[in-house]
């Protein structure tokens, strides 16, 4: 691999054109501090590298993504806003992942990472602003080659046109001149109305690599001798190695060494089958350690139990006390989520190349800050001796941003130990087994109803895990004892109830816990939603009219439920057996609702249609937005209605996806996306899909059968 020369950022800007050839653009302004920013060779032709956008002699323009492409999408939104500005040919554009410096950190976060849905509100300037700095410095170099004035010339497709004369210049001709200019201090951007790239539907970039295979994850990296390993860890959360025997393991042919390691012991080989094998060989007794006791059937009355006395108050507005003690009609009930694991189709893995003086990382992360520092830490390196390569990631989900970058860390260990590069693949078992996940959450409520039916009062208690806690987000997102991801969805709910009460118990339990996709609205969306339905018909209300009622004050909104109900054609009649049930969710600062078709037969839930409204701002790329809705659809559904994630003697009781099921396609419904029209900035589209589909479902469940579901996945006992 090649290796940068460190040099500053004004440096870098003077003269990246003479050492490399091309035009450069470096907009953002902290300075590349870690030797990523000099000029490197590719086959043979020289250009310039720069923070954000490079321009080569042969018109190819590529374009560094600061986040990582998990399926989202952003190998495309990104290039499509900083082209939107730049006006190159679409065609010669390309997408290369960022290495790890400051010039890439998330505007909002300070870190380099990808994850909150946050890529294209938070890139929706920046990357607008580098296309546009760099057709400027284009023109100037051509002005200055014509002597004509700048404000006289005009670009179309990557090629700079003097109105007056018709004398023409490539981007790739002018990129050695241009990179020699000084960027202008103002770039003046776009009014979304004159578009002509945002906001119409584009093909990914990223496709064809994916579908001809050359598309490289993690998996698919090799290095000059590199080994394979993989690790036995403990089966009980905490445990540790008391005594490991490894003599038939070393027995297996290509299994070259059997080291332990702070997470487990691994098993070192030429490949990955003869590591798995001698894996299966070893003799471990564990130290199970403090957890070994942990049952989900306890813990479920444990908080349940928990939930019948207040916890710290998140949010209270009026007197919900002495509104439920006033009430005509109140009404209670206590649901149910369990803990989730992310399951993503690619397994973790992390290749490591470990050397006295440096040390190179190829993996899927959404979180290359965190990663490589902690990575540093454990090579004995400063950070900017250690380079990731972040490859594409076969979904994430929140899993490959791990607050102890786990997988990585325990990668550079057993690097240590091998003394050769090495691959590190969890089977798929290792993940659904190896922590981290989706807290279990319990949720009780009570309402109180006037004498027309309308809610006076609402109170929500909310049990679960911190996913915060010990974390480096912990200072900014846990205040008064209120984790505020745990209470998402429910302390902010949108609903103009009178009187609210949310409060929030948070137990320490030893198993590992953090965001999953959508994050805390994952569970205050079903539980909110479903409870909504009931406090509906106890009124006797339609529950589309009272959500309709209580968002008076919520235009947009209000406008996604009106919207979804009429592509649903709400109130209309179904067929016998079928129920509609309603949703709606606020969450990533984007809108949604949806509208269920469900039916149940011999306690088997088929789901005929979703219908979907977003609201969520200025649309990038529409079919992004319908891909990340449908996929969150279908990601909401699979847990509904297969995965849960159990312990018994402090063991996790499920493995693969023969008892961690993800929905089929044959199982898939028919789904509709219909995108509101907005002038606003874009919000977060990756997440906000999942929230509302099951308490839709759970609605559309009671409308066709009488019968509530109150806990997830839903079960055909629970139907019966």
């Amino acid at each position: 691999m090649s290796a940068s020369a460190m040099v500053g950022r004004r440096d870098f800007i003077r003269t990246g054109a003479a050492i490399g050839g091309g035009l450069l653009v470096s907009l953002y302004a902290p300075p590349l501090l870690d030797g990523t920013g000099g000029a490197v060779a590719a086959e043979g032709k020289d250009f310039a590298v720069n923070a954000f956008v490079r321009i080569g002699a042969d018109e190819s323009v590529t374009v560094i993504a600061a986040h990582s492409e998990m399926g989202q999408g952003v190998y495309t939104s990104l290039p499509m806003l900083l082209n939107e500005e730049l006006q190159a040919d679409w065609s010669k554009i390309r997408v290369e992942a960022a290495p790890v410096d400051k010039a890439y950190n998330h505007p909002v976060f300070g870190m380099q990472m990808t994850g909150g849905s946050t890529t294209s509100p938070a890139e929706w300037e920046r990357y607008r602003k580098m296309g546009a700095t760099a057709r400027m410095m284009l023109v100037e170099a051509a002005a200055t080659k014509w002597g004509v004035d700048a404000a006289s010339c005009k670009v179309e497709k990557g090629v700079v046109i003097h109105t007056a004369t018709n004398k023409r210049a490539t981007y790739g001709s002018l990129a050695d001149a241009a990179a020699k200019l000084t960027p202008p201090a103002n770039v003046p951007l776009k009014n979304p109305k004159d578009f002509t790239l945002v906001g119409k539907p584009t093909r990914r970039l990223d496709t064809p690599s994916k579908t001809n295979g050359t598309a490289q994850f993690g998996l698919d990296v090799i290095v000059p001798g590199m080994l394979t390993a993989v690790v036995a860890r403990p089966p009980v959360f905490g445990g540790k190695v008391a005594k490991v025997d490894a003599r038939e393991a070393l027995k297996v042919p290509g299994v070259k060494a059997v080291e332990q390691v702070p997470s487990g012991v691994a098993v070192i080989a030429e490949h990955f089958w003869p590591a798995k094998l001698g894996r299966e060989k070893l003799k471990i007794d564990w130290d199970l350690g403090p957890n070994a006791g942990l049952s989900t059937e306890k813990m479920l009355r444990d908080f349940s139990e928990m939930s019948s006395k207040p916890g710290a108050i998140a949010k209270k507005s009026g007197d919900p006390d002495a509104a439920l003690k006033t009430a005509a009609k109140t009404i209670t009930a206590e649901y149910d989520v369990p803990y989730l694991a992310h399951a993503m189709m690619e397994p973790l893995n992390c290749v490591v190349d470990l050397r006295a003086d440096s040390c190179e990382i190829w993996t899927g992360t959404q979180f290359e800050t965190v990663d490589r520092a902690s990575a540093a830490q454990v090579a004995g390196l400063p950070p900017e001796k250690v380079q990731i390569h972040t490859t594409l990631l076969g979904g994430g989900f929140g899993r490959r941003a791990n607050p102890n970058s786990d997988f990585v860390v325990e990668a550079v260990h057993v690097a240590k130990a091998a003394k050769a590069p090495v691959k590190v693949v969890w089977t798929r078992e290792d993940d659904v087994r190896g922590g981290w996940y989706r807290p279990m959450w319990h949720d009780r409520f009570a309402a109180g109803l006037d004498a027309n039916g309308d809610p006076i009062a609402w109170t929500h208690t909310i049990v679960g895990q911190s996913i915060m806690q010990g974390t480096l987000f912990e200072a900014f997102t846990i205040k008064d004892g209120i984790d505020s991801t745990s209470v998402e969805g429910a302390a902010d709910v949108l609903y103009g109830f009178p009187n609210l009460q949310v409060d929030l118990h948070t137990p320490k339990i030893g198993v590992p816990v953090q965001w999953w996709r959508s994050v805390g609205h994952s569970h205050t969306g079903f539980s909110v939603e479903a409870f909504f339905d009931e406090v509906a018909h106890a009124g006797g209300k339609d529950p589309y009219e009272l959500r309709k009622k209580l968002l008076a004050n919520q235009p947009r909104m209000r406008a996604v439920l009106e919207l979804a109900a009429q592509k649903a054609n709400w109130g209309s009649k179904l067929p016998p057996g079928v129920g509609r049930g309603i949703a709606t969710h606020f969450s990533f600062d984007s809108y949604v609702a949806q509208v269920v078709e469900a039916s149940v037969e011999k306690g088997a839930v088929k789901v005929h249609r979703v219908v979907c409204a977003v609201d969520c701002g200025l649309v990038i790329n529409p079919d992004t937005v319908r891909a990340q809705m449908e996929g969150g659809i279908i990601f909401g559904l699979t847990a509904a209605l297969k995965t849960e994630i159990t312990l018994k003697d402090g063991r996790v009781e499920q493995s693969n996806f023969h008892d961690y099921q993800m929905l089929r396609m044959f199982e898939s419904p028919e789904i509709e996306v219909h995108i509101v029209p907005s002038t606003e900035s874009p919000t977060g589209v990756g997440e906000p899909g999942v929230p509302p589909v099951a308490p839709a479902l759970a609605n559309a469940i009671f409308a066709a059968t009488g019968k509530r579901v109150r806990r997830l996945p839903i079960r055909g006992s629970d139907l019966a």
